[in-house]
């Protein structure tokens, strides 16, 4: 007997789960759901100068198998290129500096490295070693990640070297994240052990030599999986549907679509819910209101991307590195610059393509500015700090709001709650980067739970 799986939510998870439902050898027809005019969410790609460029997410991590397997899948496996170069920058007390060797997520473990960096002053170079001597800072709950660096190696390393990290990632505040979720291998040490920096070291020196590069992306930008993913799938996909309602039937669920006077209905034997926190939180609010209540308290943070194309020749000296993060205490409306063109070598060309990223919890009021006011304060960014003559020739401004979930303290105990609930609901999974990570191969791997649950289901 053929079964029938509405997917809600047409981004990278939901188009996963699709493709993945396909792999489990059952009869499945799978129905896809997409609310906003196209597929993909946060990747797509369009031209600037001529260049296809992502507007969105443009690297996965390549030392998770889950993104690099599922492009080989649907046929772009020759598609994938590493970065010429991962060699990145701070900018900070006026000038840019190189990101210390051997850091993890922004956290020293070599004290020689952090000061050739100048980074930090020499004041707040003082103070991180007192972490070997000071009592241990012993983590049992859950805490923000301010509360343990600062607790640990002062207030300089938390401003010029992890907030910025952690804004690139999340677009939040490390007074409010998650220790546990979104540095999970310092909050394990944080139980253990006394020493943060001892406890980094570990940690560099665990990690294999020879793993390969950090990051991949695909030639023509990541914006080009979801249609080969949607492709493979072999799953009905339309766009321009908002599901309003869901309802649990006798033999299935039912969901309901378009107005109010003239609504569509879908039948379905089961439902994956791939769509941000809040927005399952609405849909489960009368069947799963236990997980609707933890889902709605995950909060979003907004963010534009402003992409630039300038002539080689307007830079006095070419850019070699991979581009620079800027501490929110610079006060500064860029938080971080990338020199795509080279980063990923096949984007080189006639010119210099950078992508500006403006915007953080807190931010707001930068991103009610219009268009041409973003890319103004791209232009002026690239001239004061890189020297840039003239201007652009070519420019686009993406605007993602509501994107990024906060992995605030209490994350995965919100999430455990939620997954928890909607486990005992037959035919019921969510997935998404509202869970157990932001990247692209984390956001597969909840496509690929989900989709087992829906299928371990009928077999049960």
């Amino acid at each position: 007997m053929e079964r029938h799986v509405v997917i809600v939510g047409g981004g990278i998870s939901g188009l996963a789960a699709a493709w993945f439902l396909r792999q489990g050898g059952a009869a499945v027809r799978v129905t896809v759901l997409e609310g906003s005019p196209r597929i993909g969410g946060k990747l797509h790609a369009s031209e600037v100068a001529g260049v296809s460029v992502d507007e969105g997410a443009e690297a996965m991590l390549a030392r998770r198998p889950e993104g690099k397997d599922l492009a080989r899948a649907v046929g772009l496996g020759d598609e994938l290129v590493p970065p010429g170069t991962t060699q990145a920058a701070i900018y900070t007390r006026g000038a840019l500096r190189p990101m210390p060797k051997g850091q993890v997520m922004g956290v020293p473990s070599d004290l020689t490295e952090l000061a050739k960096s100048g980074i930090i002053s020499p004041a707040g170079l003082l103070r991180v070693p007192l972490d070997q001597v000071l009592p241990a800072t012993l983590v049992t709950t859950d805490v923000s990640v301010a509360a343990y660096i600062r607790a640990r190696m002062g207030g300089e390393v938390l401003d010029r070297l992890i907030e910025p990290l952690l804004g690139g990632v999340y677009a939040g505040r490390s007074d409010m994240l998650s220790l546990e979720a979104t540095m999970p291998r310092i909050a394990a040490a944080a139980r253990s052990e006394r020493s943060l920096l001892a406890a980094a070291r570990q940690i560099v020196d665990e990690a294999p030599a020879d793993a390969g590069p950090v990051f991949t992306t695909l030639r023509g930008g990541l914006g080009s999986l979801p249609e080969a993913v949607a492709k493979a799938s072999g799953a009905d996909v339309r766009t321009g549907v908002t599901v309003r309602e869901l309802r649990r039937t006798l033999n299935g669920w039912r969901l309901v679509t378009g107005p109010v006077p003239s609504p569509t209905v879908f039948e379905a034997d089961a439902v994956i819910l791939a769509v941000p926190g809040p927005a399952a939180g609405r849909l489960l609010r009368d069947e799963v209101p236990k997980a609707a209540a933890e889902l709605g308290r995950i909060e979003y943070s907004s963010m534009a991307i402003v992409t630039l194309a300038f002539p080689v020749s307007a830079f006095g000296a070419a850019p070699t590195g991979s581009g620079y993060l800027v501490p929110p205490v610079e006060g500064r409306a860029v938080k971080a610059a990338t020199f795509s063109s080279v980063k990923w070598p096949h984007l080189a060309g006639d010119h210099v393509i950078v992508r500006c990223s403006i915007g953080r919890v807190g931010d707001e009021h930068l991103l009610q500015r219009e268009d041409a006011e973003l890319v103004a304060m791209g232009v002026a960014e690239m001239s004061e700090v890189m020297g840039v003559r003239g201007l652009p020739v070519d420019s686009r401004v993406s605007r993602w709001g509501g994107a990024l979930p906060q992995y605030n303290v209490g994350h995965l105990d919100r999430v455990a709650r939620a997954r928890a609930a909607v486990a005992v609901q037959p035919g019921l999974a969510v997935c998404g980067a509202a869970y157990d990570g932001l990247g692209i191969p984390a956001c597969i791997s909840t496509a690929r739970t989900a989709a087992a649950r829906i299928l371990g289901g009928w077999e049960a």
